[in-house]
C-alpha cells in the first residue's frame, strides 16, 4: 500500500511529504512497546535516584532476584520480554533473562524533565502533522483531478491504518523463537549437570546434529564448544561487520563510490524527514547505553531492541538499514530525522561532537574535519565489550 504512494502522488508530493504522512501511525507493536516502557518510567519516578545511581546490570540482577519495588516492569516484561537487540538470533538472551538494556532505557527516560519532550507528546505531534499533511496532499491531488484526489485519500489513509501492522508478524514470531530458546537452555542445563557443558547457554555453540550426537551418542563437546566460544569472542571485537560479501569474499561496500570530497559531510540515505543539530552519542551496544535528551544517536544498526533509545534522541544515524526497516520507521513515528547507510559512521563520529542530521538531503555534517589530529578514533564507544553482539 505505502509502496504505491510515490507513483500515485508523482509531481504532487515529495518523498519527505509522503514520509510525514507515514508518521504517528497506529497499530505498531514496537511503538506501543516503547510507549509502554515510557509509562513504566513515569511509574518509576519515585525511585529515580535508585534507577539513575545504580548500573543497569546491578538493577537487572536485583530485579531477577525480586529485590526491586514493583513499578510495572514485571508486567512490561511479561508482554515484551521476548524482545532484545538482534532478537532473531535464538542464541541471544531475551530481555526477560537479561533486562539490563531495559533499565538503561528507563534511566534515559527519567532524564527527560520537559513533559513536551516526552515520547507520548512527540508521537501525538507526529500524528497531528501526518493528518495535516494527508489533508494537504488530498487537496493537491483533487485539484489535478477529482478522482485522483479520492484515490490519494483512500491510499494515504489505508497506508496510515495498515503500515504499522508490518511489525506484528515479526513480533508474533518471537514467541516461537523464545520457546525454542527455552527448550535448548533446558537441554543445556541437563548437559551442564552431567559435566558436558560449562554453562547451559554454551549449547548455542553446537549445531543440531552435533547436539544430537552429544545427547544420543554420548559425544564429548568440550573441544568444539571451546573453539567456537573463542572464535565468537574474537568476532565480538570487530568494530564493523560487512553488510554483504560477494562469492569471492569482496566486501561490497569497498566497491561503492568514494565519499564526497567535503570531509565534514558524510552521505547516506535520508530515511526520516527533518533536520536536527545536537551532540553525538555513539552507541555500539544498547545493553548499558544512555542517550541524553536531544543527543543524536549514532549506531551501527538498529532493530526493535534498539528503539527504546530513540525516545530521547534528537536524531538517528546508522551505518546500515533500509527506509522501511525498524529504526527509520520508529524515527518517523516520533518525528526524529534519520540518515541511514552512512558508511563508517561510528568510527568517523565521536561522542560529544556537534553534528547536523538532514533527513531530506541524506547527509550528516560534522562540526570539525574528521582528520582532526587530536581525535581519538575509539572515542564515543559507550560499550565496546560487545560491539555487535548477535549481529
Amino acid at each position: 500500500m505505502a509502496a504505491s504512494l510515490p507513483a500515485l502522488l508523482k509531481d504532487i508530493a515529495s518523498e519527505d511529504e509522503i514520509r510525514t504522512v507515514l508518521a504517528g501511525m497506529p497499530h505498531n507493536v514496537t511503538i506501543e512497546m516503547d510507549l509502554a516502557l515510557w509509562q513504566v518510567s513515569r511509574n518509576a519516578a519515585p525511585h529515580r535516584d535508585l534507577l539513575l545511581g545504580t548500573p543497569p546490570d546491578e538493577l537487572a540482577a536485583a530485579h531477577l532476584a525480586g529485590g526491586l519495588p514493583d513499578f510495572g516492569l514485571t508486567e512490561f516484561l511479561d508482554i515484551y520480554g521476548n524482545r532484545c537487540a538482534a532478537e532473531v538470533d535464538v542464541g541471544v538472551p531475551r530481555w526477560s533473562e537479561e533486562p539490563a538494556p531495559v533499565f538503561a532505557a528507563l534511566a534515559n527516560y527519567l532524564r527527560v524533565t520537559d513533559p513536551d519532550q516526552g515520547p507520548d507528546r512527540r508521537f501525538e505531534r507526529a500524528a497531528a502533522r501526518a493528518e495535516t499533511m494527508l489533508a494537504e496532499l488530498v487537496r493537491r491531488a483533487r485539484r489535478e483531478r477529482p478522482v485522483r484526489g479520492r484515490l490519494a485519500g483512500f491510499f494515504l489513509r489505508r497506508a496510515r491504518e495498515l503500515a504499522g501492522l508490518r511489525e506484528a508478524g515479526k513480533f508474533a514470531g518471537l514467541y516461537a523463537l523464545r520457546d525454542r530458546r527455552r527448550r535448548l537452555l533446558l537441554i543445556g542445563a541437563e548437559l551442564r549437570s552431567k559435566g558436558l557443558l560449562e554453562h547451559a547457554h554454551d549449547i548455542r555453540f553446537l549445531t543440531l546434529p552435533e547436539l544430537r550426537g552429544v545427547v544420543v551418542g554420548g559425544d564429548d563437546p568440550h573441544r568444539t564448544v571451546a573453539e567456537r566460544r573463542s572464535h565468537y569472542a574474537r568476532e565480538l571485537r570487530r568494530r564493523t561487520v560487512p553488510v554483504a560479501l560477494l562469492s569471492d569474499g569482496t566486501d561490497v561496500e569497498t566497491l561503492l563510490p568514494a565519499r564526497t570530497p567535503d570531509r565534514r559531510t558524510l552521505t547516506g540515505t535520508g530515511a526520516a524527514a527533518g533536520r536536527a543539530t545536537g551532540r553525538a552519542r555513539v552507541v555500539r551496544d544498547p545493553a548499558d547505553a544512555y542517550v541524553e535528551p536531544g543527543e543524536i544517536l549514532v549506531a551501527p544498526t538498529s532493530d526493535p531492541g534498539w528503539t527504546p533509545l530513540f525516545l530521547t534522541a534528537g536524531g538517528l544515524v546508522t551505518e546500515t538499514g533500509a527506509v522501511m526497516a525498524h529504526g527509520p520507521t520508529v524515527a518517523r513515528e516520533y518525528g526524529i530525522p534519520a540518515v541511514i547507510s552512512v558508511q563508517g559512521a561510528t568510527g568517523l563520529i565521536r561522542t560529544g561532537q556537534l553534528i547536523t542530521v538532514d533527513g531530506a538531503a541524506g547527509t550528516v555534517t560534522l562540526d570539525a574535519p574528521e582528520s582532526d589530529p587530536d581525535r581519538d578514533p575509539d572515542a564515543g564507544a559507550v560499550s565496546a565489550s560487545r560491539p555487535l553482539a548477535g549481529a
